[in-house]
C-alpha cells in the first residue's frame, strides 16, 4: 500500500494548483462525520439568537486581529 500512497501523491502532485485544492478538499469532506440535522438547527437558532442581540445593541464587536492578539497574550503567561 505504501508504494500506491507514494504514487498517488506524485501523480497529485501534478496537478495544477485548482485540482489539487478540489481533491484536497474531498478527501477532507471524506473524513467528516455524516452532517447532523439536530445540530445544524442548534447552530442556526445560536446564529439568529447573536444577530438579533448585536441588532438590538446588546452586544459589542471587536476586531478578530485585537481578540486574537488577546488570545496570544493570554496563552503566554
Amino acid at each position: 500500500m505504501q508504494a500506491t500512497l507514494e504514487e498517488l501523491e506524485k501523480e497529485a502532485m501534478q496537478l495544477p494548483e485548482d485540482q489539487k485544492i478540489s481533491l484536497a478538499h474531498k478527501i477532507l469532506q471524506s473524513t467528516e462525520p455524516p452532517e447532523d440535522p439536530a445540530a445544524n438547527a442548534l447552530w442556526e437558532a445560536e446564529i439568529i439568537r447573536r444577530i438579533e442581540k448585536l441588532d438590538k445593541g446588546k452586544t459589542e464587536l471587536h476586531d478578530a486581529s485585537e481578540v486574537f492578539a488577546e488570545l496570544d497574550k493570554q496563552l503566554q503567561k
